[in-house]
């Protein structure tokens, strides 16, 4: 039985949506060569930007919670925190941390031993929208509320706050000194957003009082009102706020389903919205339209970029078929993954190349394409690993004949044995090449079968394999979607790859509540299709994602993030290297190893990068799809 941690609550319905994307642009940083997409803002400069007015900015739910480190808080939980709370480190349009001068003087690492110590010099104008300065009180009621020491603080997270040892003030009272007892590479990723003392430094409020508001706020917005009743938050200009004046007066919040935008737009009652793919069609169809109801419709501007989250294939690795690893990559090679992503990305103008890592996304510093560890499509290696595993076809039509494949598993299964020499006791083993060689084994055994078999597959109307007298088929798991259908077409074009390799999945679409919590969380599922975010701390934030399973003293199953039940013991050593490896040329190999490995695992198939679509109103600007970038709601606005 599965103990899923308090974060495998995190994930929203946003996440498990496919929503629209962009235009494509050139190549990625360092040297990636996969095409990405910039962020679609309609940058424009602040004396550009009128003073004065309200943008309402829709939203999919209203907060369950204003604290970004309880389990229930959501998307709209960070935007809040985001508009009116210190972020220390924000990120570029590549994902890529930099320091924010609104807060911070300088941070750096300025002792690796005995032990890390951090030095942060805060701006001295920065101050909580009560007057008090931003101080060590701050960082030490938070690292204190979130280090999980003490069991009354309800945290959904502790990574890194559990590596520290000491907060303490510096030269003078700007200045504060963090000593970690463990090093952590990750450090920017800490005290983002801060609260204030009044919001961390009990329980009572951690856990209560800042669920419903917060008493000071430190950003260029300051948190006016909550409405339960119209399901909206109010934002308004922080008079205290010593940045760029916040070109806005306000900024209204509202909770408004997806279906139900485009026309609130229409309408005038939205100025920001983020919509899918059937409002994309819409807005296009009425270009070409004259009639007076798509006028309004025609002045709405789509801004377009990917967002920093890829949709994959799960496959439940803990029970079933998919627990035997040669089936998984027997799915994963049926695949054509190419294919999946130019149906979604294509149509809507996106680069359509599917993503080459788990850890990080085309553009982002370190991306790096591992998949050859697992290989691409090849029916006939998959129907070689199938054979393998014990899986034929019973029935066949005149003149196919299975010997092919038969003696293609043989030869697999040789290759899987010089692999387990190669990996020592186990097979997990330390050698750094293993995903790879046992990668190239499995695509030259693909070939070979290619050429025993006459690179024959199963025709599409196959019948199933069968092993034992139990066919192989595997229960695929949606979430339901409202209007788009868009992964239920992904889910349609897969079974029709496995098809054609004697794999019979069937779908089943269930409700977006239960979805998580009721078939992914709980491991009822053999297949299944969501989305998980890219981050610019892979070691840290992925960690929990591709842990390896471990048993709880109640004799349950912790998995924390991990839904397939894929992973091994090297891959969680070398993400804990990666997390303690202050070299950051050093950390990204690390990362790289553990994705190939992951790649190998074939617990997790990224099929395509997820698009992201806004519609605004005429006039606004330096917003839309930001990607990676976080963005300057106090830039935000309407061109003069």
């Amino acid at each position: 039985m599965r103990a899923p941690a308090p974060t495998a609550l995190l994930l929203t319905a946003a996440l498990l949506a496919g929503l629209a994307g962009l235009t494509a642009c050139g190549g990625g940083d360092d040297g990636s060569a996969a095409p990405t997409a910039p962020p679609d803002i309609a940058a424009t400069p602040r004396d550009q930007v009128r003073e004065g007015g309200t943008v309402r900015w829709a939203v999919d739910s209203a907060p369950a919670t204003l604290n970004a480190f309880q389990a229930d808080s959501d998307a709209t939980t960070d935007r809040i925190a985001a508009a009116v709370l210190p972020a220390l480190f924000t990120l570029d349009r590549a994902g890529r941390p930099q320091r924010n001068p609104d807060y911070l003087r300088s941070a750096e690492v300025v002792r690796h031993e005995p032990a890390q110590v951090v030095v942060y010099r805060l701006n001295p104008e920065a101050v909580w929208s009560d007057g008090r300065p931003l101080g060590v009180a701050d960082f030490r009621a938070q690292w204190q509320a979130l280090n999980g020491r003490d069991r009354a603080f309800w945290t959904a997270r502790n990574a890194g706050y559990d590596r520290v040892a000491r907060v303490e003030p510096g030269r003078d009272a700007h200045e504060i000194r963090v000593t970690f007892g463990t090093p952590y590479a990750d450090w920017r990723s800490l005290f983002t957003p801060l609260y204030p003392r009044s919001a961390t430094g009990g329980a009572d409020a951690f856990n209560d009082v800042t669920r419903r508001t917060l008493k000071a706020t430190a950003g260029p917005f300051t948190l006016r009102s909550r409405d339960a009743r119209k399901r909206t938050v109010t934002l308004v200009r922080d008079p205290r706020w010593w940045g760029d004046r916040a070109r806005l007066d306000r900024i209204v919040l509202t909770a408004v389903p997806r279906e139900r935008r485009v026309a609130a737009l229409a309408g005038g009652k939205l100025d920001i919205a983020g919509i899918g793919r059937p409002e994309v069609e819409d807005i296009r169809t009425s270009v070409e339209r004259r009639d007076a109801s798509a006028a309004a419709l025609r002045r709405i501007d789509v801004r377009r970029s990917l967002a920093p989250a890829y949709t994959q294939l799960a496959l439940n690795g803990a029970e079933g078929p998919l627990a035997d690893e040669r089936v998984r990559r027997a799915v994963a090679r049926a695949i054509d993954r190419s294919a999946l992503a130019e149906s979604v990305l294509k149509p809507l103008e996106l680069p359509a190349a599917p993503p080459g890592s788990h850890l990080r996304l085309a553009g982002q510093p370190g991306y790096e394409d591992n998949s050859s560890a697992l290989g691409g499509q090849d029916p006939a290696a998959a129907q070689a690993m199938l054979a393998d595993a014990g899986w034929r076809t019973i029935a066949v039509g005149a003149g196919h004949k299975d010997a092919g494949n038969e003696d293609a598993g043989n030869e697999d299964a040789r290759n899987k044995e010089e692999a387990k020499r190669d990996n020592g006791p186990g097979g997990d083993g330390t050698d750094e090449e293993t995903g790879e060689r046992a990668a190239e084994k499995g695509r030259t055994t693909g070939e070979r079968a290619g050429e025993k078999a006459g690179e024959r597959a199963l025709p599409g109307n196959a019948h199933v394999l069968h092993k034992d007298g139990v066919p192989l088929t595997l229960e695929f798991v949606l979430p339901e979607e409202r209007g788009t259908g868009q992964l239920r077409a992904v889910a349609e074009r897969i079974t029709q790859m496995l098809t054609a390799v004697g794999i019979r999945a069937e779908i089943e679409e269930v409700a977006g509540e239960k979805f998580f919590r009721e078939h992914v969380a709980s491991g009822d599922f053999d297949l299944a299709l969501y989305s998980w975010p890219a981050t610019a701390f892979p070691a840290t934030d992925a960690r929990p994602v591709f842990a390896k399973p471990r048993p709880a003293p109640d004799g349950s199953l912790t998995v924390e993030q991990n839904y397939t039940g894929v992973g091994t013991d090297r891959i969680d050593q070398l993400f804990e290297q990666a997390a303690a490896e202050l070299d950051e040329s050093v950390a990204r190999e690390l990362m790289s190893r553990a994705d190939a490995r992951i790649w190998a695992g074939a617990g997790s198939i990224p099929l395509y990068q997820r698009p992201e679509l806004v519609a605004v109103r005429p006039g606004v600007v330096n917003a839309g799809a930001f990607g990676f970038a976080t963005p300057r709601y106090q830039d935000v606005g309407f061109r003069r």
